[in-house]
């Protein structure tokens, strides 16, 4: 009655979780989430969906077909069932992330790709259970609890790293609390561990045969219910600080984004400064030639560009002035009153005026001005 419990519990449980947990991994899959974040929801969900398919095949045999529990091929597929189990919770502990450094078991997970860890599991491991196969097949003398000799250590060794890599995971989400509920997965483990290869025949010398068959069954169930608890806690709180780091990535993004356009601004309103100054020099110098335009010349100042626009180039001041036949004095108080009007200054005085000169056409009020 109570195997038949245990297996039926074990099913409806385990069989409902992974196909919860298989579709909680497809709908991340469909979202584009990275394949190395959620890569341990489908190994977690195919280690529970072992669970719970074995013991659907372990109550049909038990209930339906009445096999006896201590059927040497049920327990063959039961630690079948189990190392195969081990497996999906070995491949799925890299998944499980933290800030630590990975235990030995996931480092090792991590050296081979899925397939080549797979095949030197399966390599080992079936011919170790090959060997206790044709060893305990047929043979009376051989207990059942040396034919689960081939799982235990795999387990023992997967509730340590289980253990281990849960609780730095719990620690760098800031839930240190999850500590109990670990290490009671590992002590449920144990003893779940224990009840199987210990003879029946030597605890029943302390222990009352009920007691032990309930205290199996309990730990068989509880153990497994634990696992899936702290699994969907893990998971729940990976959901959690995934959308809270996808919040904050975007909010960094935003806040780049918003950098780079106030970047973009002060280099528009330098431009639009440069553009401005630009502007103003432009209607400065327009300015000054509206206004040198406007400006009205004596007829000798008019004369004296014109010699000016005609010698300028090959003759100095002087020699202007006696080509002009008036003063040196005199030529240069023109000079001098001429670039005071037009605002011309500087080294460069005489070329502006003959610049001026002859972009103005003043050349026509000289005599020689049908000469050239």
């Amino acid at each position: 009655m109570l195997t038949t419990i245990e297996y039926t519990v074990t099913a409806i449980v385990c069989l409902i979780s992974a196909i919860v947990i298989q579709r909680i991994f497809s709908k991340e899959k469909r979202r584009g989430a990275a394949t190395n974040a959620i890569e341990g929801i489908k190994w977690f969900g195919l280690a529970i969906f072992v669970w719970g398919l074995g013991a659907m095949v372990n109550l049909i045999l038990v209930t339906w077909q009445k096999w006896p529990t201590t059927n040497k091929m049920l327990i063959y597929f039961g630690v079948l069932v189990s190392l195969a189990n081990s497996l999906f919770i070995i491949l799925s502990l890299p998944s499980i992330e933290h800030q630590k450094k990975p235990g030995i078991l996931v480092r090792l997970v991590q050296r081979f790709s899925v397939k080549e860890f797979v095949g030197v599991y399966c390599g080992v491991l079936g011919m170790i259970a090959f060997v206790f196969v044709a060893s305990s097949y047929g043979n009376e003398e051989i207990s059942n609890n040396f034919i689960w000799l081939i799982d235990i250590p795999i387990s023992i060794l997967v509730a340590i790293s289980l253990l281990f890599e849960l609780n730095k995971a719990f620690v760098g989400r800031q839930m240190k609390f999850m500590y109990l509920p670990t290490f009671v997965l590992f002590v449920l483990i144990v003893i779940a561990v224990s009840h199987r290869i210990i003879p029946q025949d030597k605890v029943l010398q302390f222990i009352d045969q009920r007691f032990w068959s309930v205290l199996g069954g309990i730990t068989a169930i509880s153990f497994k219910f634990l696992f899936i608890l702290l699994f969907s806690i893990l998971l729940y709180s990976w959901k959690f600080l995934s959308e809270q780091e996808k919040q904050q990535s975007l909010a960094h993004q935003l806040e780049i984004r918003n950098t780079e356009l106030e970047r973009a601004i002060e280099q528009l309103e330098l431009a639009n400064e440069s553009h401005l100054d630009t502007i103003k020099t432009l209607k400065k110098t327009v300015s000054d030639l509206d206004k040198s335009s406007k400006i009205e010349f004596s007829d000798r100042q008019k004369e004296v560009l014109g010699y000016l626009a005609h010698y300028g180039d090959d003759k100095s001041y002087t020699e202007i002035a006696k080509e002009m036949h008036i003063s040196v004095d005199g030529f240069q108080t023109h000079i001098y009153q001429i670039k005071k009007m037009l605002n011309i200054s500087g080294a460069g005085g005489k070329e502006q005026l003959i610049d001026f000169a002859k972009d103005n056409n003043y050349l026509e009020y000289t005599s020689f001005k049908n000469n050239t």
